[in-house]
């Protein structure tokens, strides 16, 4: 009995302190992708999931498309507006936070030149466009 309850223990005390929920990293928000698994994300039947693999830019982006803040989007990411379409992109402080999941041919950029709708002063990941 005290062997059970000592296995368990931490696992009740992960849970209690809310290290289940998942942040930009854990979504691997940024990353290159061509589905949504690519994304650290495995769909659910009637759930709406917190990242997209976003085609529209050149290797795939997993990020999330209309938010209105950056609230809504996955913790490390603000929402930002590019070209009229609003999207939650990885926070960054310079390039290499960007590229841990792409590849050399579809790196993205640290760029501080795209303001996040609260128009903060965060450097975004931007990916390159198709």
């Amino acid at each position: 009995m005290r062997t059970t309850f000592a296995l368990l223990s931490p696992l009740l005390l992960a849970s209690m302190l809310g290290c289940g929920s998942k942040d930009a990293n854990d979504l691997k928000v940024g990353a290159q992708c061509t589905s949504l698994q690519d994304c650290g994300v495995e769909p659910k039947d009637g759930e709406v999931p917190p990242l997209e693999c976003l085609a529209t830019f050149k290797g795939g982006y997993c990020g999330k498309t209309g938010c209105a803040h950056s609230s809504e989007c996955p913790e490390k990411s603000a929402c930002a507006n590019l070209d009229g379409t609003f999207y939650c992109f990885l926070v960054c402080t310079d390039k290499p936070d960007c590229n841990q999941n792409r590849s050399v041919d579809n790196e993205a950029n640290c760029s501080s030149s795209i303001k996040t709708v609260e128009n903060t002063e965060q450097k975004l990941c931007i990916p390159p466009s198709s």
